[in-house]
């Protein structure tokens, strides 16, 4: 999508500090961070909620597993974290490309 400021990081043609990268996924800090470690985890494919198939099953589980390699590497995985997703703006989604936030490195509390 050349319009999704997402596929253009995935495309390196917007830069990124990039902590996590495979064939599928991309994971890379949050420029406006809302804890001490917040990275965003995306699928390579431009993925929007309403546009999940059949063949995307396996994607959350790779989130999940990529989340906790991140959370280890980057030493937080033991205090935890929070991994979030939004929906639609009322939930605060920006960007129109799936994706994760991994937040952690510090207290956040409990969920409202």
């Amino acid at each position: 999508m050349p319009d999704c400021i997402f596929c253009q990081i995935i495309d390196k043609k917007i830069p990124a500090k990039i902590v996590f990268e495979d064939k599928t996924i991309l994971a890379f800090y949050d420029i406006k961070p809302q804890a001490k470690q917040h990275i965003l985890i995306i699928p390579k494919k431009h993925i929007e909620f309403a546009d999940l198939e059949k063949e995307d099953a396996d994607l959350p589980a790779a989130i999940f597993k990529t989340a906790r390699l991140i959370a280890v590497k980057l030493k937080f995985a033991a205090n935890g974290y929070r991994l979030v997703v939004n929906n639609g703006p009322w939930a605060g989604q920006a960007v129109n490309h799936i994706h994760w936030h991994l937040l952690g490195g510090n207290h956040l509390g409990p969920v409202a």
